[in-house]
């Protein structure tokens, strides 16, 4: 029964593949028919497509080939069309030659014609010439004739001049040259007469004209600022409660009053006077800080070197605050701005320095005023009259410049104010105010005036304190070119120098030999009054601290 199940499926098995076959390849061979129909009819497509692919290239060969020989022919007829008017033109330009030939030489025909009468022309005119030179030789030898006649006829007139000359003489005793000069004297003295005459006419009218309006103004801006000032000299005098304070001032050995001569630069005369001792320097500055340490010193009770030199540094330093500060008080009481900080400080320096008897910054002030009021007077703009003042006020900064210089104070202050950013105008006031810069503006006149008006002293004197002023500066810097010199003064009004040297690189036989040779040096290259007085400081100090 198993077996027969088998066989059966075996059987069924085998059918069913005969038939899976024979199904399959009826499925290919439908399939293949229907793909070689399709490839039939995608060649007979092509084919029609490259048929008319080939007949559309062929239309467009012919079309071609066609427009070209279009293009050719139409390119030869023109080229033909062309030679045509070019063989014309040939034509044309061959007879227009022969023109310009033909005319050429009818030009040349006339120039050639004109020419020859030009020569023929200047032929009669050389006959001409000719002619004219035999008449003018005939002339001149009748000019000579003449002249000659005239010379003779002129000698005799001038022998008969001098005949009649000197019958004159005779008659009135007198010689032509004598006659002469009183006769020229006459004129030049009735010349002068009626000249000077006119000019005093015209002088005294112009004076009467212009001294009225002028001394007007003056009169009116002097009645306005009217002040007296105090006179400060190169001394100050420094009270003292007792005589018993000269002998501390003084120390053991003098190194008290040496130390403090040697911080401040100042001079210290202890004399017989009860109860006071004199400062003396000519730079107020130093003159102020000594009197201020003093008055420090004799009041602390501690008067030694160390502390003198302490005290002097302090003081200096409060001084130069104050210079600020009454620099910077006096710009405000003038209603000034805009003042640069230097300018004020240079301005609070003005209060320590005198000139010709007046402080320099009462002299200033007052010269501000001065110019605001004239300036005023003359109907100039508010504008104006601000910077009259203002020029006013900084005319004589260049007595208290810091820098050295060799140039004269008003040069060097306008020097000062271009370097602070003031106005060219202002400038201009202060380097003109004694005439060593020419003046191109109204104010510098006006500070001029005023500045004339305020020190009230010859213009000429103000020379004199200022090359005083440049001979001590000058003794000092001549000392301080020499190497290890730390400080230098010049004492007595230039009669004496001090010398300062650092004791640590100067031995005292150097310090004998820097002391002559400065004063070979200053008597070299120097002009000084009677002599100076040369010494050299070597201090040596020894300092140790105990804690």
């Amino acid at each position: 029964m198993g077996l027969e199940v088998i066989g059966a499926l075996v059987v069924a098995a085998v059918i069913g593949a005969v038939l899976g076959f024979f199904g399959i390849k009826k499925t290919s061979q439908s399939k293949v028919e229907e793909a070689s129909k399709q490839a039939d009819e995608v060649i007979t497509t092509a084919r029609l497509k490259a048929k008319d692919i080939q007949k559309d290239a062929e239309r467009k060969n012919e079309s071609i080939k066609q427009k070209k020989i279009n293009e050719a022919k139409n390119k030869f007829s023109q080229l033909k069309a062309d030679f045509e008017s070019h063989k014309a033109d040939q034509k044309v330009s061959m007879k227009d030659r022969e023109m310009e030939v033909k005319n050429l030489e009818n030009s040349l025909k006339q120039k050639q014609e004109k020419f020859q009468s030009k020569v023929q022309s200047l032929d009669d005119r050389k006959s001409d010439l000719e002619t004219k030179e035999s008449e003018i030789k005939s002339v001149r030898s009748n000019l000579d004739t003449q002249l000659k006649i005239v010379a003779k006829k002129k000698e005799e007139l001038e022998n008969a001049n001098q005949k009649h000359i000197e019958a004159l003489e005779k008659v009135a005793n007198l010689s032509e040259a004598d006659a002469k000069e009183e006769l020229l004297q006459a004129v030049k003295s009735k010349a002068e007469m009626d000249a000077m005459a006119i000019v005093k006419d015209t002088i005294t009218q112009a004076k009467i004209d212009a001294n009225k309006e002028a001394k007007k103004i003056v009169i009116q801006s002097i009645q306005r600022m009217c002040a007296e000032y105090t006179i400060e000299n190169t001394v100050s005098v420094f009270n003292l409660e007792s005589d018993d304070l000269k002998g501390q001032i003084i120390g053991r050995e003098g190194r008290n009053i040496r130390a403090l001569e040697a911080a401040t630069g100042a001079e210290i005369v202890v004399d017989d006077t009860p109860e006071a001792i004199i400062i003396s320097s000519f730079d107020p500055i130093r003159r102020e800080v000594c009197r201020l340490s003093l008055k420090r010193l004799v009041a602390d009770g501690r008067i030694h070197p160390a502390r003198i030199e302490e005290v002097v540094a302090k003081t200096r330093k409060e001084l130069d605050e104050q210079i600020v500060e009454i620099g910077q008080r006096t710009v405000m009481e003038l209603d000034i701005h805009g003042l640069n900080a230097y300018l004020i400080k240079m301005v609070g320096r003005m209060r320590f320095r005198s000139s010709y008897g007046q402080n320099l910054l009462k002299h200033s002030i007052e010269t501000a005023h001065l110019c605001a009021s004239m300036a005023a007077e003359l109907g100039l703009n508010p504008k104006q009259v601000k910077m009259a003042k203002r020029g006013g006020l900084l005319h004589d900064i260049g007595k208290v410049s810091e820098e050295d210089s060799e140039l004269p104070h008003a040069p060097l202050g306008m020097k000062i104010c271009e370097k602070h950013g003031e106005n060219p105008i202002i400038c201009n006031a202060v380097g003109a105010h004694h005439d060593e810069v020419e003046m191109n503006n109204i104010i510098s006149p006006i500070v001029q005036a005023c500045d004339a008006i305020s020190g009230a002293r010859p213009g000429a004197r103000r020379e004199i304190l200022e090359s005083y002023l440049k001979r001590i500066g000058e003794l000092e810097e001549l000392a301080m070119s020499h190497d290890n010199v730390q400080k230098a003064y010049a004492m007595q009004a230039g009669r004496e120098l001090r010398v300062i040297v650092e004791s640590d690189k100067v031995t005292d036989q150097y310090a004998e030999e820097l002391s002559f040779m400065i004063s070979q040096k200053i008597q070299d290259e120097m002009q000084y009054p009677g002599q100076i007085k040369v010494t050299v400081i070597r201090e040596k100090r020894a300092v140790n601290f105990a804690r």
